[in-house]
């Protein structure tokens, strides 16, 4: 066998030993589960995940997660917390321990003063015969039968188990609070998703004296000038009462030149585009994205219920907001 063979073959392995811990894991969501679920709806506070070394990292990647999906977390480093930052967990709080041992140190040394202020306790451990077990108001068991680990020391399926029941609890908390897409956005504000999710057609297009629009009695090549000097490779076309009746685009102009029609002396109602596609204000802009790409378009306009025009947009546009 190669080298490469050899590696390919390894990760296989560890990739199989963690997937087989997680299907393990997921028959033990029993009642604890859901007491914890319940204790964190119940909280009128904030979850503070602690944990040490690998826990850690996984601890401060659930806080991340639960506070995304909307329920109020942070991590708090349980060697720090023995030097002051214990000051960070009021009475309100939930505390969500992680430990595989269920004996860390650092952890069991401050447990004490926790129960004192009468916050309650979730361990997230690997093992039930445990001081952190015994300590807990809810047992979120994410115990694994064999470390991927050739010597079964590294954390690796641990971890991973550790990671699983954090999104599960995450998840289930989600979907109990009836936390939306939109509010997942509003916790992602610069990301692609919350500009996905929060940007509507009206905050990207171009309105006022910048939408390129002439009357139905235009000539092309007063549609041309206007189309030419918004520069959004399009001009609409309006009636007598504002409302949109055609449109003119790029691929329009290669077709008159194709059909030999005379730039300078045809009407614009003679070669627009009748009834064109149009799009709403109130929508949100990564619809009309797919809208664009369905119809294989580069641009549209907007309009009110009314078919006035409300303003114009391009794919160039839904780029710069990060849309696409």
């Amino acid at each position: 066998m190669s080298a490469s063979s050899s590696f390919e073959q390894l990760g296989r392995e560890v990739i199989q030993l963690e997937a087989e811990a997680l299907l393990t894991l997921a028959e033990r969501i029993d009642g604890q589960f859901a007491e914890a679920c319940r204790l964190i709806l119940a909280c009128q506070g904030r979850v503070i995940v602690i944990g040490m070394g690998k826990s850690g990292h996984i601890g401060g990647k659930i806080a991340s997660t639960l506070a995304s999906t909307g329920t109020p977390s942070f991590f708090v480093h349980p060697g720090e917390a023995s030097h002051g930052d214990l000051g960070m967990i009021m009475p309100v709080d939930i505390v969500l321990a992680i430990s595989n041992s269920g004996e860390t140190a650092e952890i069991l040394t401050i447990l004490p003063i926790i129960k004192r202020m009468g916050v309650k306790l979730i361990a997230l451990l690997g093992k039930t015969e445990s001081s952190l077990a015994r300590q807990a108001d809810a047992i979120l068991f994410a115990g694994v039968g064999k470390e991927a680990c050739p010597h079964n020391l590294a954390p690796t399926a641990s971890t991973t188990a550790a990671l699983a029941i954090g999104d599960a609890l995450a998840v289930a908390l989600l979907k109990s609070r009836g936390f939306t897409r939109e509010d997942f956005a509003r916790a992602h504000p610069a990301g692609s998703l919350g500009r996905r999710l929060l940007l509507y057609v009206s905050d990207v297009m171009h309105t006022g004296a910048a939408i390129p629009q002439v009357n139905e009695e235009a000539s092309l090549r007063e549609a041309l000038l206007e189309m030419t000097g918004k520069g959004l490779g399009m001009t609409g076309v309006v009636d007598r009462t504002d409302a949109l009746v055609g449109i003119f685009t790029d691929g329009d102009l290669r077709r008159v030149f194709n059909r030999g029609i005379d730039v300078y002396s045809a009407k614009i109602t003679e070669v627009m585009t009748r009834k064109p596609r149009t799009t709403s204000a109130d929508r949100l802009a990564a619809e009309t994205v797919q809208l664009m790409r369905s119809l294989k378009i580069n641009g549209l306009f907007v309009v009110d219920d009314k078919n006035h025009v409300l303003g114009a947009l391009n794919m160039h546009d839904l780029f710069r907001a990060g849309i696409i």
